[in-house]
């Protein structure tokens, strides 16, 4: 099944970071551009392979993590593209038709006992996970870009005078996120949803998950209410909200997935990647992008903090991680804050 680019907390580069296809180099994405132009594939149709992809440059690689990042032009279009390819991990379950005839080996060293040889498995075995996101904005580009980066410590009055108003003024979009709550897109990947205003929130899968093996196990919870932008407004008020989440994600993992909450790793990012609350469902023995402490906040930690004391997270210091060219990074500059 194709799936359209979202911004499930998609891999950064520093940080690393959401379905399957026939063909070789595995074509997981749909192009995102609405257009009229019969030459122009649609939000609506699944790409069926990469022709006329341009590579203008090549953003970040990863030699640890298998992935590559590419910026490029599709032929026939100003518009800019992003391409992101990971190497699938092995699965459990096809390791008998890897291990068989249907692998062919060539011969690259023999020493004694020792051979190395690259291997070629069927073509359904040897899927890329590929995310196409087009057009793409000069900040999707950015963050894709690997960059110097840098720790940044941001008290409450440095959210209100800097950090506040510079999200103020952005105009990025999260209309994804209000098509999956409205059920306009991808409702058919949802595992769980709770639809109450207040407290309820919609559980699926992120993109950094193929779905398949439960051991690098990656979801995200979006929440219904919508005024919450991150830790920052986060008070006793929204107590149901979070222990609801924690409660409820914990219940849906286990009946879906047979994984308990002690194998279970619950927790917001500070900054976020997009200014909508929702929290991440990873596995515990998965060491999954963003789970560092200058990144990730324990939803159990964050539920422990504001019952201790309501205005916590208006109070509190927070330390983020900041890439060279994020705009954020330039305003705290500015402001004699670096």
């Amino acid at each position: 099944m194709a799936t359209s680019k979202r911004k499930h907390d998609a891999p950064n580069v520093d940080e690393t970071g959401d379905n399957v296809s026939s063909t070789s180099d595995e074509i997981e994405a749909k192009k995102l551009k609405p257009s009229n132009d019969d030459n122009t594939k649609s939000i609506t149709q699944p790409m069926k392979d990469l022709n006329g992809f341009k590579v203008v440059k090549i953003l970040s690689e990863s030699t640890d993590r298998k992935t590559m990042f590419l910026h490029g032009q599709f032929e026939g279009s100003e518009d800019q593209a992003v391409v992101l390819l990971e190497k699938k991990p092995f699965n459990e379950d096809k390791l008998s038709s890897v291990l068989s005839s249907d692998t062919t080996l060539t011969l690259e060293l023999q020493n004694d006992v020792y051979g190395v040889y690259e291997g070629f498995p069927k073509q359904e075995l040897n899927g890329i996970k590929t995310t196409v996101i087009y057009p793409a904005t000069e900040r999707h580009i950015n963050k894709f870009t690997r960059q110097e980066i840098f720790l940044v410590e941001e008290t409450y009055e440095d959210y209100k005078n800097i950090t506040l108003p510079h999200l103020q003024s952005q105009k990025f979009s999260i209309q994804w996120v209000y098509n999956i709550l409205e059920k306009k897109a991808e409702e058919e990947r949802l595992v769980f949803e709770d639809p109450d205003a207040e407290t309820g929130f919609v559980l699926l899968p992120d993109m950094k998950w193929d779905g398949k093996q439960v051991e690098n196990l990656y979801l995200i919870a979006i929440c219904h209410k919508r005024d919450i932008k991150s830790l920052r407004d986060l008070t006793q008020e929204h107590l149901p909200l979070l222990e609801n989440l924690q409660k409820k994600c914990h219940e849906a993992v286990e009946a879906k997935y047979s994984l308990p909450a002690s194998k279970l790793r619950l927790y917001l990012h500070y900054q976020p990647s997009y200014y909508h609350l929702h929290v991440h469902v990873t596995h515990l023995q998965f060491d999954a992008p963003g789970t560092q402490a200058t990144k990730a906040h324990l939803l159990s930690d964050v539920i422990g903090n504001i019952r201790l004391k309501s205005d916590y997270y208006q109070s509190k210091s927070l330390t983020f991680v900041a890439r060279g060219s994020d705009d954020l990074l330039a305003k705290f500059k500015e402001a004699g804050k670096l």
